[in-house]
C-alpha cells in the first residue's frame, strides 16, 4: 500500500484552515477532572504511580458502580487527576489498544523532573523509548501507554497548541 503523504499534508492544511479559528471562543469545560484507567493490582499501581513516577495518591474510595471495587486517584498537577478502578472478581483480560480507545496519556513535567524520572525508569528496568529529546514513552504495569513530556502545558515540541 502506497501512502500519499503530500495529499495527507494538504488535507491537514485544509482542516486547519477551516476549523482552527483565529479568534477561538472560550471552552465550555473547566478542565480535565480525571482520566480513569483499570488496575489489576491496586498496590502495584500505587507503587508505580506514587513511588516511581512521584504522583501522590490523593484518595481511595469504593467505586459507586461496582461493589467492592476501588476508585483511587493520583495528583498529576494543575488540579488534574489520574484515576483507576479495580474490578475484583471480573476477568477483564490484558490491556488492548483499540481504535477509538486510549492510545496514550501525555503528562507534562519540567525538564529536571523529566531527567530524574527517566533515571528512575531505567533503574527500575521499565522499558521505554525517548523521542525528540523531550518525550519518554513507556507502559504502566497493566500495559497502558504513558508519555512524560518535558514541554510546557499548551506546547508540543516547541509549537503552541493551546
Amino acid at each position: 500500500m502506497t501512502i500519499d503523504y503530500a495529499a495527507i499534508e494538504a488535507r491537514r492544511a485544509e482542516i486547519r484552515q477551516r476549523y482552527v479559528l483565529p479568534r477561538r471562543p472560550s471552552s465550555s469545560a473547566r478542565g480535565l477532572h480525571h482520566i480513569a484507567l483499570l488496575s489489576s493490582d491496586v498496590e502495584r499501581t500505587i507503587a508505580f504511580y506514587q513511588d516511581l513516577l512521584e504522583f501522590p495518591l490523593t484518595e481511595i474510595i469504593e467505586n459507586r458502580d461496582y461493589q467492592g471495587s476501588n476508585h483511587f486517584f493520583f495528583d498529576i498537577g494543575n488540579g488534574n487527576l489520574l484515576a483507576f478502578f479495580d474490578f475484583p472478581g471480573l476477568d477483564l483480560g490484558p490491556y488492548q489498544e483499540v481504535l477509538g480507545g486510549l492510545h496514550h496519556i501525555a503528562i507534562s513535567v519540567d525538564p529536571a523532573t523529566w531527567e530524574r524520572l527517566r533515571g528512575k525508569l531505567e533503574m527500575a528496568g521499565v522499558p521505554h523509548q525517548i523521542e525528540s529529546g523531550a518525550s519518554i514513552y513507556f507502559k504502566d504495569p497493566d500495559g497502558a501507554r504513558l508519555e512524560l513530556l518535558a514541554d510546557h502545558l499548551g506546547e508540543m515540541y516547541g509549537a503552541r497548541v493551546l
